[in-house]
């Protein structure tokens, strides 16, 4: 009987301890499905042409990939790896949000300055929506009020309200805003600044900027600081900045706006994702084709992985 229990309890930590990360390959035209725990890429599968944004639904079943060559948001099955629909994103979708209940998604349509509203479970378009020019970064609120899109060339930030899918409120920011994340309680925004090299941090409830930040990194310059991924843990203790270029991911105090440390990562960094219980962070790194492995607890990069050309997008689930 002993033995039967201790297999149970074996099993059951090696479960708790199971977690895929799917990474898109932009320029190999797949997805890469990687083990962090063994810290292991596990397969690549072949997902179509320039594969950028990528999501996962609510209930962990369906990943969302943003083919921005093939002009769709391919719906692929988490676990088979399987393509089980296409989404009417309009041309060349890179980034997209999906709503809390994940009824329905946002896509970022930079070549016709244009947000696509698209009804997930009817598969079909409902509303366009015009923003700034080249628009890109694209987030939703937790609460689900709100959708914001950041338009590149106009350097503003487009608040939509999810109820009447119309912009309420503009925000100009510095130059070529890329990111988007908000807080778990929705209270607050982060968005990052390409060209300035800044993180801004607003009230969502006033729709202003609260503080700007300079990300300075020491003995790097100025050019190679290229804000692009950002992510907040969902006790609103520590945010993070991919700073692409500078091959680092700056460390923020989420309470007092001081950055703690940089960490040293893969080259070009872009994008970052949580794993599901937060105790590590993943990114994407461009042009040395991994990700990075950062422990959370200790602020360390722990291990680097290859996963292929051009990573991009990166989710992870359990």
């Amino acid at each position: 009987m002993k033995y039967a229990l201790l297999t149970v309890a074996l099993c059951s930590a090696v479960t708790a301890r199971a977690e895929t990360v799917y990474v898109t390959l932009e320029k190999d035209n797949a997805l890469a499905v990687v083990d962090p725990i063994a810290g292991s890429l596990s397969k690549t599968v072949p997902v179509g042409q320039r594969p950028r944004g990528i999501a996962i639904s609510p209930d962990n079943k369906f990943l969302y990939v943003a083919t921005s060559d093939d002009d769709t948001i391919k719906v692929i099955d988490a676990e088979t790896l399987e393509e089980v629909g296409r989404l009417p994103s309009g041309e060349d979708p890179e980034t997209f949000a999906v709503s809390p209940d994940g009824s329905r998604m946002f896509v970022s349509n930079e070549d016709d300055s244009q947000v696509t509203v698209i009804d997930v479970q009817e598969r079909k378009a409902i509303k366009e929506i015009k923003v700034g020019v080249e628009p890109e970064g694209i987030a939703a609120s937790p609460d689900g009020r709100w959708v914001i899109s950041a338009s590149e060339t106009t350097n503003m930030l487009h608040w939509i309200d999810t109820e009447s899918l119309a912009i309420v409120d503009n925000t100009l920011v510095d130059p070529r805003p890329r990111a988007l994340s908000f807080t778990a309680d929705s209270k607050f925004v982060w968005a990052t600044s390409e060209m300035a090299g800044t993180l801004t941090i607003l009230d969502a409830e006033t729709r202003q900027i609260i503080k700007n930040i300079k990300l300075e990194v020491p003995g790097v310059t100025f050019d190679k600081i290229q804000p692009v991924g950002v992510a907040i843990d969902k006790d609103n203790r520590w945010g993070y900045v991919a700073l692409g270029p500078a091959n680092r991911v700056a460390v923020i105090n989420a309470k007092t706006y001081e950055i703690e440390k940089f960490l040293l990562v893969g080259e070009r960094v872009w994008n970052l994702a949580f794993s599901p219980d937060q105790k590590r962070l993943y990114t994407t790194n461009g042009v040395s084709n991994d990700i990075s492995i950062i422990d959370l607890a200790s602020h360390k990069v722990t291990k680097s992985v290859g996963v292929g050309r051009y990573p991009w997008g990166v989710v992870a689930k359990p």
